[in-house]
């Protein structure tokens, strides 16, 4: 076994000399069947530690963009010691091919070893951290979005609030302070964009791929669907879930009393009710959501207790802080840990509960004994989350210790629902978009072409708000979507996984403490299995299909029938 130490803060600032003492001693033990364990044992460890490293220099990065020496230390391990570990990974992975060794428990990490290993290119090292570099500056450049406002300088989630507001002259300027702040950024974030498909175009190339969609499709190791597949998808939502959107769009231009829905009016409560504020501050946040983990499930409520008490913790929006929110791994320690922008509002709640059921998820999978058995496709981690959403809603009501009263609670849970039937469509628009310009890249490297697919997706899948004389905004939302900029191809999974998470709430409607047990046992699982494998040990299937988005779509506008009516009520 390798003499590793267990601090993180032992090996944060670790150089490449101080990790090729580790990967030598494995490239030189010897692999049998006698000895695979204690080896993979050994290449897990070492593994986590560097996973680690990466992990905390990239969470201080994104806890305040300023901090030079941060970014300063993140570019180091990125440029001067991560290339080195990508090589000496490639060497263990040949070495355990070589080997011929099928160990049990391993055979789907052993796949994706074996894809990895294929399409591995030494001339991709370098230009792997350049990408990441420029992933760095893009949040960089959006952390930095700050406006004036009646003489105090805001974040642009600070502005969000705004938007809520009953006065629609002052939702509508709020919009467009916020949006010309966002396009004032234009030319930089074009010409970022630029230099990003240069350098993914040559890492497919490099790698004798025809194009770079096909390229990351090997690096994703998306084993069990096809760009095919995504096709089907995006037709599915077009015919079964647009319309579906339509209609909750007209009734929100009816309930308004417009003539027609503006950017502006998608936030506003369509009652003109005060908006929904849950919280007031961070520690609100935190002790309610701990309620409600504990009403989910007590073990997933004792998960999230460990995180609070070990500061694991950073939801409140601040000056400099980059935009956004996640959940990454810190393995050594076996925590989790969850950054998010938070300023009061419900998609804050929303927030909060996804990014906790991939903590759980974390938090469940680390019985495995390897990192590489704990390596999820994300089509599954994102049902980890966004199932979380759907399991822990019942508990947002203050009677079962969450947030709201009974009409806050139904308005809420509309304000979640509906919101699942509108991201469908906008998840087509980026995912065919991504599609489109690693087909396309030449076209692509213009900027103009992109605002012009872009907006012709749009139109195409988000009829039913008028976007006339903000076209520049409308075709320019690309550039405000930053997965396309910092992991490319990574948004499709969001909309597999919200049908797979509807199909668990489906089971939870019947029975809620049977569907948290399953949705546990496939967490459990990490990614020892295929995604259907793991999708239907969590009481869903894996589908693209118009019959499965129908059904998911009959129970959401049943559901938000139910809700309408309460809330209706309720006024009257």
């Amino acid at each position: 076994m390798l003499d590793l130490p267990n601090d993180y803060k032992a090996f944060l600032d670790w150089t490449w000399d101080d990790l090729r003492p580790y990967y030598e001693a494995l490239q030189k033990q010897p692999l049998t069947e006698a000895t695979v364990q204690e080896w993979l044992s050994g290449w897990s460890a070492l593994d986590e530690r560097v996973y680690e490293i990466y992990s905390r220099l990239y969470v201080a990065t994104t806890q305040d963009t300023t901090d030079e020496a941060a970014e300063a230390r993140f570019k180091r391990f990125i440029g001067e010691v991560y290339p080195h570990v990508q090589r000496a990974e490639q060497a263990l992975k040949q070495k355990l091919l070589a080997s011929g060794l099928r160990p049990e428990g391993f055979e789907l990490p052993l796949k994706r070893i074996e894809t990895e290993a294929r399409i591995f290119r030494e001339e991709n090292v370098p230009l792997f951290t350049e990408e990441r570099n420029l992933s760095n500056e893009y949040n960089k450049i959006t952390g930095a979005q700050t406006v004036e406002w009646k003489g105090e300088e805001r974040t642009l989630p600070q502005m969000r609030p705004l938007l809520q507001e009953h006065d629609r002259d002052l939702r509508e300027r709020a919009w467009r302070t916020m949006i010309e702040r966002q396009l004032a950024d234009r030319e930089a974030l074009n010409e970022l964009w630029l230099r990003m498909l240069d350098v993914r175009e040559q890492q497919a190339k490099n790698a004798g791929f025809a194009n770079y969609r096909d390229f990351r499709w090997e690096l994703l190791t998306r084993f069990d669907y096809t760009p095919e597949d995504c096709r089907t998808f995006h037709k599915a939502i077009e015919d079964v879930v647009v319309p579906a959107a339509s209609r909750i769009y007209e009734r929100r231009r009816q309930l308004l009393g417009v003539e027609q829905l503006r950017p502006w009016d998608l936030d506003v409560d369509p009652e003109y009710r005060p908006p929904l504020r849950p919280f007031q501050t961070e520690a609100e946040l935190i002790d309610t959501s701990a309620r409600i983990f504990h009403r989910v499930d007590e073990t997933l409520g004792g998960y999230f207790d460990i995180m609070r008490e070990e500061g694991l913790l950073d939801l409140a929006n601040r000056k400099g802080k980059a935009p956004g929110g996640y959940c990454i791994e810190f393995p050594v320690s076996r925590r989790p840990f969850i950054f998010m922008n938070a300023v009061g509002l419900q998609s804050d709640v929303r927030t909060m509960v996804h990014e906790a059921g991939h903590a759980f998820h974390a938090f469940e999978s680390m019985a495995l004994p390897y990192i590489h058995q704990r390596e999820v496709g994300m089509e599954f981690a994102e049902v980890a989350s966004m199932a979380m959403e759907l399991l822990s809603s019942p508990y947002w009501h203050k009677d079962e210790g969450g947030f709201y009263d009974d009409a806050d609670y139904a308005r809420a849970r509309i304000e979640h629902l509906e919101g699942i039937v509108l991201f469908w469509p906008y998840m087509a628009v980026v995912d065919a978009f991504q599609h489109w310009v690693y087909e396309n890249i030449d076209e692509a490297r213009d900027p103009a072409a992109c605002d012009a697919k872009w907006g012709e997706l749009w139109d195409r899948f988000m009829p039913g708000v008028d976007w006339s004389g903000l076209e520049d905004a409308k075709v320019t939302g690309w550039h405000r979507k930053l997965h396309i900029f910092t992991v490319p191809l990574y948004y499709v999974e969001y909309g597999l996984a919200e049908l797979g998470s509807v199909q668990v709430w489906a089971n939870a409607l019947k029975d809620q403490a049977a569907a948290v047990r399953a949705y546990r046992a496939a967490l459990a699982l990490g990614g020892t299995r295929s995604l259907p494998e793991l999708y239907a040990t969590a009481g869903a299937r894996f589908a693209f299909d118009h019959a499965t988005m129908r059904s998911a779509i009959e129970l959401l506008e049943s559901q938000l029938a139910a809700l309408y009516r309460v809330v209706e009520g309720s006024a009257s």
